[in-house]
């Protein structure tokens, strides 16, 4: 994977992708100041592999219910597998209740503003705590979601779709990419992060919108179709994850333990429902109580 083209620099491309998210950023509410560090941390963690669309109601109410990170600490880990609903992939809420108590007992309920501090937080890797620094805190730091690595493969190297798994060259690409002052560079991160959103997106990119397609690596090559190993699919259907999504709603509607016999109920193959079951056990997102019956974790 090259650097960049030799007709591009990265100031060339900064004031046109700025600019264009000046004028095209959608007006979400973990982008308005009142969100705070802690409704962008939220969202970070939600907008993982799931939609704006699916996730902006579940936000609302999440926020609307536990407003601080010590709001979410004092309530028991299953409330948050609770609220999450559907989203999916639901140890996401474990790991942001997780994270909120490591908030309240380690700094006094306000999310740190140093990286270090952040990515010490439990469920927290590279990419969210330099998206909460920078989204949050202005700072300046490489932040490369899947929208984004999309956007500078095809920019700045020149191919359709960025490796499976991020890679040092990649990282070493968008440090090279970042605007100096730190107020451009958080700036520089969101703007590139909608442009995959919107524009540059996975299938059915709209290079007639692109504020950058005079420049765009790929676009000049003639958009040569992708090379590397094949893309990881989204299948869903009649997988382990649809059977723990099935057996998770029981428990969330459930106000009460829950007996096996209405978790057997929801997936007629047995070897198949037991094993998702004993993974959510395993993932701590599930308690077995004696008598045959599960409930959400409480602690």
């Amino acid at each position: 994977m090259t650097a960049m083209t030799a007709t591009q620099t990265p100031t060339s491309l900064h004031a046109p992708v700025i600019g264009w998210f000046d004028q095209h950023a959608r007006d979400l509410p973990w982008r308005r100041p009142e969100a705070g560090a802690w409704g962008v941390m939220v969202s970070e963690f939600m907008l993982q592999q799931t939609p704006v669309s699916r996730v902006l109601p579940v936000y609302e109410q999440w926020l609307a219910r536990w407003p601080r990170p010590a709001d979410l600490a004092a309530e028991p880990p299953g409330e948050a597998v609770r609220a999450w609903g559907r989203l999916g992939y639901p140890r996401r809420a474990l790991r942001l209740h997780g994270a909120a108590q490591a908030i309240t007992e380690r700094h006094g309920g306000d999310v740190p503003s140093e990286h270090s501090q952040l990515l010490a937080l439990p469920g927290i890797g590279e990419y969210t705590a330099a998206a909460v620094a920078s989204f949050a805190y202005g700072q300046r730091h490489a932040v490369l979601d899947t929208n984004v690595r999309r956007v500078f493969a095809r920019a700045a190297t020149g191919i359709q779709y960025p490796p499976n798994a991020t890679t040092a060259a990649e990282r070493k690409l968008a440090r090279a990419l970042l605007p100096d002052e730190d107020e451009r560079a958080a700036r520089w991160a969101a703007a590139t992060m909608e442009l995959g959103a919107l524009v540059c997106t996975a299938k059915n990119e709209d290079c007639t919108r692109c504020p950058i397609a005079t420049q765009c690596a790929w676009r000049l090559a003639g958009k040569p179709e992708h090379q590397g190993p094949p893309r990881r699919g989204q299948t869903y259907a009649g997988t382990d994850r649809q059977v723990r999504g099935r057996l998770l709603a029981v428990l969330r509607e459930a106000v009460a333990p829950v007996p096996q016999s209405a978790l057997d109920a929801v997936w007629e193959e047995p070897a198949q429902r037991a094993r998702a079951l004993d993974g959510l056990v395993a993932d701590g997102l599930v308690e077995p109580l004696p008598g045959d019956h599960y409930q959400l974790p409480l602690g």
